[in-house]
């Protein structure tokens, strides 16, 4: 492996390649994000291709004229790495490396190896060889030799340098060892939550990059690493926030997400992205100064349909406002996300605001409820630990004193099987 603060960054093209379904300006805008995201990997794009094609080729992705135009750019200007804007397929990354003479990584593999990188938790490398090796096993025929000693630097970082001598039996095993691995951490992850459930729980989410741990920073006075680059955080890490006097709240910083965020991770960080699914609210935080907005929030919105949390109670917090040269987008997106906030973290503007939003919309969403169940009704307490959260719980002759907090819209529901339960179930008074 090359070690790139030494040898220097690796000068790369990047790829992209737009059809009547994505248009021209989609693809510029992913081609921009894609370029960030190789400057995070530690690379030097020095060019960068776009193609117009109505289906992809199946031998090369972008045709055999495409690829030479590819190859002579290669050879012109010295460049160790070409990245594709989409993934590719085994046969496709072995015939394009085989013409071009250099590595080929597609926006799975680069985001992949960010995360090789970025890993400093034993649980986030578990979670990444776990997502590196799913990636890697169908398209281990190539990896024989592109693993190799002749090649180093992005796209080699993790378990596939250790696996070349392997086959694929060994690396399902190693999978199948990871996944039980991961089931431990998420089991640990519950106990974590059930000492947790004195407190009201909001976890941040967001775009890469959005400032989530900075705020947090802020709101929690911690010192969560932050730095201005995509994936600087991928642990999820969860602190004390005062809100109001005598109330206070704990909020987690999560992964942040980004487009075409291949699901091998998402599978992978199962256990860490449910700290979203068991949060009470999310806090999905924008960054105001983007260029890209309205894109960003629909792949938040969208990857927070795929882990089931879009039906949470959600607060909009557009940060970085100090950023802006033009003022009146702050109005404009007031109109469409009414209840939002306009925030920076940075400079500290607005936070009083945010923690009173914070207040309302928990005050707006959820109700407490003290209630009294005979112990024999086993399933019907079962219901109650699964769709609110239980505060506190005492034990009294055969009844169990359970305080819950419910959402508003799930509360005459669930009082209801509560008042109509037999044997001396009732509302506390």
């Amino acid at each position: 492996m090359i070690d790139l603060s030494s040898a220097g960054k690796e000068s790369c093209l990047l790829v992209g390649v737009s059809t009547r379904a994505t248009g021209k300006l989609h693809t510029e805008e992913s081609l921009d994000e894609l370029a960030l995201l190789a400057d995070t990997a530690g690379a030097e794009v020095v060019a960068r291709v776009t193609q117009d094609r109505d289906h992809f080729e199946a031998a090369t992705f972008i045709g055999k004229g495409k690829v030479e135009e590819l190859s002579y750019l290669v050879k012109e200007k010295k460049i160790h790495l070409v990245i594709f804007d989409d993934d590719l397929s085994a046969v496709q990354v072995r015939n394009l490396e085989r013409t071009l003479e250099c590595k080929v990584l597609d926006r799975s593999a680069l985001i992949l190896d960010i995360f090789a990188s970025r890993a400093k938790s034993n649980e986030a490398k578990t979670q990444v060889e776990l997502a590196q090796l799913q990636y890697l096993l169908p398209r281990l025929t190539r990896q024989w030799t592109h693993l190799s000693k002749q090649y180093g630097g992005i796209g080699t970082k993790g378990p596939g340098e250790t696996q070349i001598e392997t086959d694929r039996r060994m690396i399902k095993t190693r999978i199948g060892h990871l996944k039980e691995k991961i089931e431990r951490i998420g089991r640990q992850r519950i106990t974590q939550r059930k000492g947790r459930r004195k407190h009201t729980r909001g976890a941040m989410v967001g775009y890469t990059n959005a400032g989530k741990s900075t705020l947090l920073n802020l709101l929690s006075g911690s010192d969560v690493f932050v730095e201005n680059r995509l994936f600087a955080t991928l642990d999820p890490t969860t602190r004390l926030v005062p809100l109001t006097a005598g109330q206070d709240i704990l909020i987690t910083d999560t992964v942040g997400f980004i487009r075409k965020l291949p699901h091998h991770l998402i599978a992978s960080f199962k256990s860490t992205l449910e700290e979203i699914t068991e949060a009470d609210f999310l806090m999905h935080l924008v960054d105001v100064s983007s260029k890209h907005i309205e894109d960003q929030v629909r792949v938040v919105r969208e990857t927070l349909e795929d882990l089931r949390g879009s039906e949470k109670p959600t607060l909009m917090v557009f940060n970085k406002v100090d950023l802006l040269t033009d003022r009146s987008i702050i109005a404009e997106l007031a109109k469409t996300h009414p209840h939002a906030v306009f925030i920076s973290a940075t400079r500290g503007i607005n936070i009083l605001g945010l923690k009173e939003s914070i207040a309302r919309l928990l005050r707006d969403e959820f109700v407490e409820n003290d209630v009294r169940i005979s112990q024999q009704h086993q399933k019907l307490i079962s219901q109650l630990y699964e769709v609110g959260e239980v505060l506190e719980v005492q034990y009294e002759n055969n009844s169990v004193l359970l305080k819950i907090r419910l959402p508003k819209k799930d509360t005459d529901r669930i009082m209801r099987l509560v008042k109509d339960a037999k044997d001396g179930v009732q509302e506390l008074p």
